[in-house]
């Protein structure tokens, strides 16, 4: 059974920004409150809007901060410290341009691949021990057309795809809180969208 006491959907916060590639993080974690029958409430102390569901006696705590992407850290150390919550114990949902649409895999540890959402928080907890939930959204194929890609909408048919692995992903979030990390990963990475 996972250890996972926090998740975090990372996402930039505003009508402008709720529908871009960048909050698919979010997404996720919006989803994952609504399967639990729950609601995210905005809460000033912990910079974020906030949620709990029950598994196995255990308490999970779900947050979406209401900072800036490349404030994130703030929000997450904040709920960590208040509740002893160790970096080990967090998975945090974020879109990842290495991977397409329809592709998302759980990590722990590794680069930040630039993402200045985990480099905040990095900075913040300065350590790297957390798992991520990574969600393909695509790259637009030249660098330098990064931050215009993350800050647009997705075409219809890759929120097609990316809505499958995000709903795949919350399936899978049950195994590993109630069964093991390693089955959630398994099937999480051998998932195939249909087109």
């Amino acid at each position: 059974m996972s250890k996972i006491k926090l998740i975090v959907g990372l996402a930039n916060l505003g009508v402008e920004y709720d529908k871009t590639r960048h909050n698919a993080g979010a997404w996720y974690v919006t989803l994952l409150t609504n399967r639990y029958h729950k609601k995210l409430k905005k809460e000033v102390k912990f910079f974020g809007y906030t949620s709990c569901i029950h598994i196995n006696s255990n308490d999970v705590h779900l947050l979406i901060p209401n900072t800036f992407m490349n404030l994130s850290g703030k929000s997450i150390l904040t709920v960590a410290n208040f509740y002893h919550i160790n970096p080990h114990e967090i998975l945090i949902a974020h879109d990842e341009l290495n991977f397409p649409p329809g592709v998302a895999k759980i990590k722990l540890g590794g680069s930040n691949n630039g993402h200045n959402g985990l480099k905040d928080i990095e900075n913040k907890f300065n350590n790297t021990n957390f798992y991520r939930l990574r969600i393909g959204i695509g790259h637009p194929g030249d660098k330098n057309k990064v931050v215009d890609f993350v800050l647009s909408n997705p075409t219809i048919f890759e929120q097609k795809l990316i809505n499958q692995a995000i709903d795949e992903s919350v399936r899978c979030t049950d195994i590993f809180l109630t069964d093991s990390m390693d089955k959630a990963i398994s099937r999480l990475h051998s998932f195939k969208v249909s087109a």
